[in-house]
């Protein structure tokens, strides 16, 4: 049985060398909309961004949870 991606947690490098890290329920609009400077506040002044790395989960939950952890944030 085929697992079905309904969270993914992404890192993305902006212009001037910072790490951008969230989480999404879906990865293709989240990403295009931070290419075009209306994602996040953070992204937006940095432009442009690319997509470094991406994980998917069956849960948004877990997304956020890896996203956390990949700040270095308690959940």
């Amino acid at each position: 049985m085929d697992t079905i991606i309904k969270g993914w947690m992404y890192i993305l490098l902006c212009s001037d060398g910072s790490y951008y890290t969230e989480s999404t329920n879906n990865i293709n609009i989240r990403i295009a909309q931070h290419k075009a400077g209306t994602g996040a506040n953070h992204t937006k002044k940095r432009l442009p961004v690319e997509l470094l790395y991406f994980e998917g989960y069956e849960r948004i939950d877990l997304a956020f949870y890896r996203e956390k952890q990949v700040q270095g944030v308690e959940p």
